[in-house]
């Protein structure tokens, strides 16, 4: 249990219980939406990005992941309105949102709304983004907003679908807007509950790295649009960014690597008849080498780890790290 959890405990007992801005029961015209929010470990900031989130969204699923709960929290939580599911890290953070899914759906909730832990929101998150996915004019779609790195300064582009290296699109300058794009990012991205019905679960033998990039793929596959909405920024980190020069690097941990390295194999060959991207994976893990040759620490356990992702996503090996290699997940996690 660490320090931070009776500060957070006292944090999730003071936050209101609130209700959204936009009525999403006994309104014909309107919407039911939900939320589900991933906790691991949480900290008092991460608390609040939650305290935040239940301030707009009336049915709000917070899926914890902890490898031990603490059920302080947890009762503090539900006292203040939120349903609370301790997975355990359960089929990872795919589980995570399967279990939350499953939840809101049971509820009646129409739209599903995605969010990590440490995403921070801005007033008006949902009420704009349930505009975008109605200006989508589809039952089934799959929108996420535009997500500006915080230690990169800008914000990631668009992925237009292309049968051949797809070219990014910048779109930081743009006010509004939905942008055709491959995949999104799972944090703040919203889909239909028809959509969920229609692709299925999240797939939790990738556990952690690319189940966002494979559910766009998997969405565009069916025909299901995939857009980026340039209305609503979100402010998001992706691991402990560092620059150095015109390259950066994240600094991920060696058992992270590995599951990036292993699932973008997977997930672009599992749609190279479409997308002919199956080539992109191994540019990625040459290129990630080089990063953490140059810049990172550990770095034998962390190339080790890319190139043991990148054999296994080529031979179709999933599962666990821990299970599929557990001496070299233990060489990898060693403190």
């Amino acid at each position: 249990m660490s320090e931070l959890q009776p500060e957070s405990a006292a944090l999730a007992r003071t936050a209101p219980q609130t209700t959204s801005p936009i009525p999403d029961e006994g309104a014909d015209e309107a919407v039911a939406f939900g939320l589900i929010f991933v906790l691991y470990q949480p900290t008092a900031e991460f608390l609040h990005n939650l305290d935040k989130a239940r301030a707009q969204c009336r049915h709000v699923v917070a899926v914890d992941n902890s490898p031990q709960i603490d059920p302080q929290l947890h009762e503090a939580l539900q006292r203040g309105g939120t349903t609370v599911i301790a997975n355990h890290n359960r089929g990872g953070l795919a589980g995570a949102y399967n279990r939350g899914t499953e939840a809101l759906l049971a509820r009646g909730c129409e739209i599903v709304f995605l969010l990590d832990q440490d995403s921070d929101i801005a007033d008006g998150f949902f009420a704009d983004m349930l505009r975008a996915c109605a200006e989508t004019g589809s039952p089934t779609f799959l929108v996420g907003p535009k997500i500006y790195e915080i230690n990169l300064g800008k914000c990631m582009p668009s992925i237009p679908p292309g049968r051949r290296f797809p070219k990014p699109r910048r779109i930081d300058d743009e006010p509004r807007g939905l942008f055709p794009s491959l995949f999104v990012i799972s944090s703040g991205s919203a889909f239909s509950a028809e959509t969920f019905r229609r692709l299925g679960a999240f797939r939790e033998d990738y556990f952690i790295e690319y189940i966002d990039i494979e559910y766009g793929l998997r969405a565009s596959d069916h025909g299901i649009p995939v857009y980026m909405n340039a209305g609503v920024t979100m402010r998001q980190t992706t691991g402990a960014i560092k620059r150095h020069g015109k390259m950066f690097t994240t600094h991920h941990v060696a058992w992270r690597r590995y599951y990036g390295a292993r699932n973008a194999v997977h997930a672009l060959g599992l749609y190279r008849r479409k997308w002919a991207l199956h080539w992109l994976p191994g540019l990625l893990a040459v290129h990630q080498s080089v990063c953490v040759l140059l810049f990172e620490p550990r770095k034998l356990a962390k190339v080790a780890a890319i190139w043991c992702g990148y054999v296994d996503g080529l031979l179709g090996r999933l599962g666990t790290f821990e299970s599929r290699h557990p001496r070299i997940h233990a060489y990898c996690t060693r403190r």
